[in-house]
């Protein structure tokens, strides 16, 4: 079953539930779109894998399945990451 992280790895930025917003990769680490789109350019700074629209799970079973209220907030070392998708500036 997904955590269903609260908010961006890189930014921090709210991610609910029911976010339309909400980005994961395979190892369910999550970003918001703006980020996937200009921070990461669609590969994830963790895994090196891509991204899909995190699920929004039914209200109906938030109760017996809660989400996770765990925030992972590590902003992403943009540098570094560029060098490793080969990027050149």
């Amino acid at each position: 079953m997904l955590e269903i992280r609260p908010t961006c790895e890189n930014c921090n930025k709210s991610l609910p539930f029911d976010s339309q917003e909400a980005m994961i990769c395979t190892f369910e680490c999550t970003f918001c779109k703006e980020c996937v789109n200009t921070v990461l350019q669609h590969v994830c700074s963790n895994c090196g894998g891509d991204f899909t629209q995190r699920p929004i799970r039914p209200k109906a079973l938030l109760e017996k399945y809660p989400v996770s209220t765990k925030i992972i907030h590590k902003p992403v070392d943009i540098e570094k990451h560029i060098k490793n998708l080969n990027i050149k500036d």
